[in-house]
Parts: structure tokens; sequence; C-alpha cells
């Protein structure tokens, strides 16, 4: 391959992973008012590990989750800063890159590549429950006391299970569709 291809291949992997990071901006700014509000953000990690593969993926969820520590409002709520991170809800976002990094580990396995990757999104985002939950109650229970397991699954992730999955659908219908045209 020559210098210059290598170096237009670059440029794109650099492209397609800051539009990715942006895409992940925008989906945690749109919020579904249910009785728990949710966002897309989940929907958007989904995406950029769908459609530009676990390497690329991940580093675009990891400058989204930098771009949101340093101050740029890409969070829910048009937020940013590393106080959201250390926030009751900072484990969730900090789990996304632990989500992308359990689909890259996936993307190996032998198997049908449609289940490989259904698969690797549900094992993602159990990953980003489990991190992002015990993260909410360590840094609930310094702040207003005990808390409960059973507590903290009703409030931080039962409610956002079914919405989940239905990103999950999406995501992955939508990432096979559009790879054929975009990447």
């Amino acid at each position: 391959m020559s210098t210059m291809a290598v170096s237009r291949s670059k440029t794109y992997d650099m492209v397609y992973i800051g539009v990715f990071a942006v895409l992940m901006a925008i989906c945690s700014w749109i919020s579904i008012p249910t009785a728990v509000p949710f966002t897309l953000q989940t929907f958007g990690v989904f995406m950029a590990v769908g459609m530009l593969g676990g390497k690329r993926g991940t580093i675009a969820v990891l400058l989204y989750i930098l771009l949101g520590a340093v101050g740029v409002p890409v969070f829910a709520g048009m937020t940013g800063g590393i106080g959201i991170l250390a926030g009751t809800t900072g484990g969730y976002i900090v789990g996304f890159l632990f989500s992308a990094l359990v689909m890259w580990a996936m993307e190996k396995l032998p198997g049908k590549k449609a289940v490989i990757q259904i698969l690797s999104m549900a094992a993602g985002l159990i990953v980003c429950y489990a991190f992002g939950t015990l993260w909410f109650m360590t840094v609930y229970m310094r702040t207003n006391g005990a808390v409960s397991l059973s507590a903290v699954l009703g409030w931080c992730v039962l409610p956002f299970i079914i919405p989940d999955i239905i990103k999950i659908i999406l995501a992955y219908g939508l990432s096979r569709k559009l790879k054929n045209y975009v990447m």
C-alpha cells in the first residue's frame, strides 16, 4: 500500500471517529420523555462500534468521553465536565468505553456475524449496567448514605432495559444497512 493510500486511510479513520463522537453527543441530547426519560447515548455507542468496528468504534467512544470530561457539552442535557463523570451517573458514561471494549473483543468470535454482533451489544450493555451501577452506589453512599442494590437497579437499570433492547435492535439493523453505503 502506498504512503498516499495509508495517509488517506488514516484521514478517513479520523473523520469517521470524529463523526461518530459527534453522533454520540447528538444522541445524548435527544431525550425521550417517558416515566423515566432516556437518551439515545447507548444507541450512539452501538452504532459507532457496529459501523466502525471495534478499534475505531472504541476510539470514537473514548473521544466522546474525553470531550465531555474537558467540558464540551456532549453529555445528556448538553452538559460536560469532570463533575458529570464524577457524579452518580458518570459510571454509566465511563461504562460506554467498557461496552465498546467488550464489543471489540467479541468481533473475532466464531459464528454467524449477526448473532455475534447482537450478543456483543447485549454483553456490552450488561457491562455498562454493572460498572455504572457499582459507580452509582459508591458515589450515592458517599454523599447520601446507604442504599440497596435493588433500589439502585430499580432507579438506574430496570426502567432502561426495554428501551436499550430496542436501541440494540435498531443499531444492529441500521449499522448493517448503512455500512455498505458509508464505509
